[in-house]
């Protein structure tokens, strides 16, 4: 059987920008184990694979690998798949709704002059704050000092709105531009509620590097040893639900433009906006721009 396949760059509207993620569109009667190896010869961060919902109200159930292992969701693997579809469409919809191991993801297409664009997803978790971590054990994990690190509106701490990672906040765009991952550091805190990864921000943002509010970077433990991640969707949605959480405003809705991937040549835009309600987050959502890039077939090798 030939199967269909498109890869897109998700979080940039230009080509070899952003975050590039395969989309797998026929993926019926293919077994975990082969999802797996699939995933791992893209040999992209993440790659989804697109099966009929259970719920015929739904629009897709949607498996998402990195390449080692299935997550239970994950931020440009939604953006980007809604996107192919939503591109496919014979008539574009408004939104999509995904079934994923972390619960249903709602997804806002996004169009421009009547042409697809981009997408947007609302996160299918509410905003869970787990461990706490000293400024020196985050900034080991990234070979920088407890200095760098700034605590005035939170300690290091693991957050999750569908995936958990390990967030930190950094004092300056020099101390983001020097994080290199440490793997001995990372290996004395994480895995830590199921958190693998770092994702760090900083709100000392050049003005070259504007309009963006803050910068981020994200590490985590790829195929061969430590790597970064250009944009991260679910680290993004995470951090922007905590930054409001944190706020002052009860009410009203408050939105961030972050930029990632600056530092590894891959620049990649992320909007995000949050909703509050009488002091509690009710929704966040994160999204931005595509751009497909390659589609082809593949067939399965008797023994694969």
């Amino acid at each position: 059987m030939q199967r269909r396949y498109v890869t897109v760059d998700v979080f940039t509207d230009r080509a070899f920008g952003g975050n590039p993620l395969a989309v797998v569109l026929d993926a019926s009667g293919l077994s975990t184990a082969q999802m797996q190896a699939i995933a791992s010869e893209f040999n992209y961060s993440e790659t989804t694979f697109v099966l009929p919902p259970r719920d015929s109200g739904n629009d897709a159930k949607v498996r998402i690998f990195t390449v080692t292992s299935e997550i239970p969701f994950a931020g440009h693997p939604n953006v980007g798949t809604a996107f192919v579809l939503a591109a496919r469409a014979a008539k574009p919809p408004a939104r999509l709704k995904f079934e994923e191991a972390a619960g249903l993801v709602g997804i806002e297409i996004l169009h421009e002059a009547g042409r697809v664009v981009g997408a947007e997803l609302a996160a299918p978790q509410s905003l869970s704050r787990l461990t706490q971590f000293g400024s020196e054990q985050a900034a080991g994990c990234v070979s920088l000092l407890a200095s760098d690190v700034t605590t005035d509106r939170h300690s290091p701490v693991i957050v999750s709105v569908g995936m958990p990672f390990l967030v930190a906040e950094l004092g300056s765009r020099d101390a983001l531009r020097r994080a290199r991952p440490d793997a001995a550091a990372f290996a004395r805190i994480l895995p830590c509620d199921d958190a693998f990864a770092v994702y760090l921000y900083t709100r000392d943002v050049p003005t070259a590097e504007k309009p963006c509010d803050l910068q981020a970077r994200m590490f985590f433990p790829g195929s061969s040893g430590l790597t970064e991640d250009p944009a991260t969707g679910s680290a993004t949605v995470a951090t922007a639900a905590l930054l409001a959480d944190l706020a002052n405003e009860k009410d009203g809705e408050l939105k961030l433009l972050l930029g990632q991937g600056f530092d590894m040549g891959r620049p990649s835009l992320l909007h995000t906006r949050v909703r509050k309600e009488r002091g509690a987050v009710v929704s966040a959502h994160v999204g931005g721009a595509c751009v497909q890039m390659m589609e082809g077939t593949f067939s399965l090798a008797s023994q694969a």
